[in-house]
């Protein structure tokens, strides 16, 4: 890859694992620009940082995961954006494997983590689960919806940013936003290594918000693949009800006619989200066009 690279890690008390990390990525990528946001730390991240002279920005609160994420996509110059974890999970050696695909024509290329690199069964099983949700939601298929380890063109990237929520749920929005966009997403499969220290991802909580953050992108991004098998739901039921109602009493019942209107409004409220959601696109659209005519 001959574009200038930045690579982006947010960290919070990350201290004992960026000691590790940062020498590595500075040996093996002496020309890379290399981006620490430190997110509220209590540690010594930023002495650490400094030791190995590479850039870091400091938040005055602990913003999240995802604000990092967006501060270090503000100020990094280059023209690809790689974003690793602070904790020790990813290998930079894997950073030539994403970067390769850009050779490709991808526009945003992810390390999908394998089976045997999920911290735990249940967590295994619910990572199978939101890529599955996400794949109907998009219509593609997602090997790993919140990987944290990926690479994609700045340009493209920074057009998102006022979508992606503050906490640990970025990747999920900015996949689902690339796809919908029509950049082309690669995956690539990596080996995760157990994370140094204590996570700071609860398990029920966070995944109960990556479930409301899928339904909600979902909405916004592909509205009519969850409203109108919603509104089929709600026309089936009213149907078979009204059938039941007429056999048995030879009447149209008011809860019939709830669920024939509950229907159509559910699926005129899909087309009217439709219309909202290609409006964030129209600056996607324009810049695609500027760029094939330069």
């Amino acid at each position: 890859m001959e574009s200038k690279i930045s690579v982006i890690i947010p960290a919070k008390n990350e201290a004992p694992a960026l000691t590790d990390l940062l020498p590595k990525l500075t040996e093996l990528y002496p020309d890379f620009e290399i981006i620490v946001v430190d997110d509220g730390s209590t540690d010594n991240t930023v002495e650490v940082c400094r030791k190995n002279n590479v850039k870091v920005c400091s938040h005055a609160l602990n913003m999240g995961n995802g604000a990092a994420i967006k501060t270090g996509a503000r100020i990094a110059s280059g023209e690809i954006l790689v974003f690793m974890d602070a904790d020790g999970q990813h290998d930079p050696e894997s950073i030539p494997k994403l970067l390769a695909k850009f050779d490709d024509n991808f526009e945003m290329v992810v390390g999908a983590r394998r089976s045997d690199s999920q911290a735990t069964v249940f967590r295994s099983f619910a990572n199978r689960f939101y890529n599955r949700l996400a794949s109907i939601m998009t219509g593609f298929r997602i090997e790993d919806l919140t990987s944290g380890f990926r690479a994609a063109r700045a340009r493209h990237f920074r057009k998102f940013l006022y979508l992606l929520p503050n906490g640990f749920s970025y990747p999920t929005t900015i996949t689902m936003a690339f796809f919908r966009a029509g950049f082309p997403v690669a995956y690539v499969p990596i080996k995760a290594k157990s994370r140094v220290g204590k996570s700071h991802i609860r398990l029920f909580r966070d995944g109960f918000r990556f479930l409301i953050i899928i339904m909600k992108i979902g909405a916004l991004f592909s509205p009519m693949r969850l409203f109108l098998p919603v509104s089929l739901a709600m026309f089936s039921l009213g149907l078979s009800y009204y059938t039941y109602t007429f056999i048995n009493d030879h009447r149209f019942t008011n809860m019939s006619a709830i669920l024939f209107i509950s229907s159509i409004l559910t699926f005129l409220i899909g087309i009217l989200s439709e219309q909202v959601s290609a409006l964030h696109y129209k600056g996607v659209e324009e810049d695609q066009r500027r760029i094939k005519r330069t």
